[in-house]
């Protein structure tokens, strides 16, 4: 797992300063899984707590865990300890959370059974984890760029993971960071607005396939269109 200068340096604000997209990525979430208001929610490796204060905007009962503590000054609202998984166990009771969530935490680690034994522990039964990692097969050119990548997934190892540590209903898929491509449930959809979503994910297909590398780092729908992550969500 990282050091505690990992979120300090790596997030700064000022090389990578915040952004709307948690807000947008939380809405689709709680939209998606239809996560109700005052659930309890422990996110796995909250970093800046950038993720966490918008489910908590959204009438969660927030919880936090990393090893770092910069989420402390960012995110007051939420319950947030500090913690090395690698060494520690999380420190609450068993079949305490509703909701459990992660994004990019779970690759840090040489030994991720271990965290996905420990989530199965803290949530509660019939509660939901919903994890989001890199997808090895889309990113395996970039995925070491981040020194403190350790394992990486693929579809059928992140299903498996959640099998072997005794979650069930569990679904993966390809996920890109690309608001505009999500399907928002419950909203009216005229002819236009589809046709329009259709054309947009087939350029970034196009883009994904035809644009050179060289660009991935220089314009974000490039880089969300190769750089794919997976989401998955499971069931204790």
């Amino acid at each position: 797992m990282t050091n505690q200068k990992y979120v300090d340096i790596i997030y700064n604000p000022k090389i990578k300063p915040f952004t709307n997209y948690p807000s947008k990525l939380v809405h689709y979430l709680i939209d998606r899984y239809l996560l109700t208001r005052g659930a309890s929610l422990l996110e796995l490796g909250c970093g800046r707590g950038e993720f966490l204060k918008e489910f908590i905007n959204r009438g969660m009962i927030g919880y936090g865990v990393d090893i770092s503590d910069y989420a402390k000054s960012y995110c007051e609202e939420a319950q947030i300890v500090t913690c090395d998984l690698t060494k520690e166990k999380l420190p609450y009771q068993d079949n305490y959370f509703d909701i459990i969530y992660s994004k990019s935490f779970i690759e840090h680690f040489y030994y991720p059974e271990k965290i996905f034994e420990e989530a199965y522990r803290v949530l509660k039964p019939g509660g939901i984890i919903i994890t989001l990692t890199p997808e090895w097969n889309y990113i395996y050119k970039s995925f070491y760029e981040d020194y403190s990548h350790r394992t990486p997934f693929t579809k059928l190892s992140l299903q498996d993971i959640h099998l072997i540590t005794n979650f069930k209903n569990v679904e993966v898929e390809s996920f890109k960071q690309l608001p505009l491509l999500w399907d928002q449930k419950n909203n009216t959809k005229t002819i236009l607005m589809k046709f329009l979503k259709i054309l947009l994910k087939l350029s970034s297909f196009l883009t994904r396939v035809l644009i050179p590398d060289y660009f991935r780092l220089k314009i974000k729908w490039v880089r969300f269109s190769k750089e794919l992550m997976l989401l998955s969500t499971a069931n204790k």
